[in-house]
């Protein structure tokens, strides 16, 4: 069933009842299972994802990732999306081709943002389990791997956040460019229907990091479409900061009483 945007020009709502520029709530946990090195579990949405991270440590050498020679620490990432994570009921296996794209990027984002150098002929294992998708999956495994990276207690320059931009599809190359409606944080029906990006910043600014676009769009809506992206990654960047604020000052408590 296509989408309706006509409500978007009419009440400047979207299907689930956010403006344009809204984020949809995010929830995350750090330290959510004490055998791994560095753990989290966040949610955008109605998009789940636990994520742990083994290392650094010496040996191995297997598995999906990028990044670094022997002088550097290896960053490996393996993502695990569940069969029951989508209206689909879709297994993908280690060979899914989506699944290796998505574990390259995120490899690829966290070896130029991690200080591998500190840590030669290492390993850091990243490991992400997707619950369940709603939109918004690789933005939010991004989040969820930052979240259990600073659990891990790995150094990194900053963080690295993200989340998605689209744009409505009532935009025609015969209009005029202010028809189109740069829309933050899509969902799972709004991406089946709208072309969208995902975009990854480092830090508070607006140095990005991860640019991931798979549709096809005109090229005028794209600077409209990274600008209200790269704002949204403020806005996470403050939630994860928030948390993990929260997750400092219980343990200091907890030490201190």
């Amino acid at each position: 069933m296509p989408l309706d945007t006509s409500t978007y020009s009419l009440a400047l709502l979207r299907l689930d009842g956010r403006r344009w520029n809204e984020l949809r709530r995010m929830h995350a946990q750090v330290s959510v299972q004490t055998a791994a090195d560095g753990s989290s579990y966040l949610e955008m949405g109605n998009t789940k994802v636990i994520c742990t991270v083994a290392g650094p440590s010496e040996g191995r050498r297997s598995g999906a990732g990028g990044g670094g020679g022997d002088a550097n620490a290896t960053v490996q990432v393996e993502i695990g999306i569940a069969g029951f994570s989508g209206v689909d009921r879709k297994r993908r296996g280690k060979g899914d081709k989506r699944t290796s794209e998505m574990q390259m990027t995120i490899a690829n984002a966290f070896s130029n943002t991690l200080f591998t150098h500190l840590y030669p002929h290492s390993t850091i294992l990243i490991t992400l389990h997707v619950l369940s998708q709603d939109g918004s999956t690789l933005a939010a495994c991004l989040n969820a791997a930052t979240l259990a990276l600073i659990d891990a207690g790995v150094p990194m320059s900053d963080y690295v956040v993200a989340c998605t931009s689209g744009s409505t599809s009532s935009y025609s190359s015969s209009s005029s460019e202010e028809a189109a409606d740069p829309l933050l944080d899509l969902n799972g029906t709004e991406e089946q229907e709208l072309p969208f990006l995902t975009v990854g910043t480092l830090g508070a600014g607006e140095r990005v990091s991860v640019l991931v676009m798979e549709s096809r769009v005109q090229a005028e809506r794209v600077e409209g479409m990274l600008a209200v992206g790269v704002d949204g990654c403020k806005q996470v960047r403050e939630i994860l900061d928030q948390v993990v604020r929260r997750h400092g000052k219980r343990i200091l408590e907890s030490i201190m009483t």
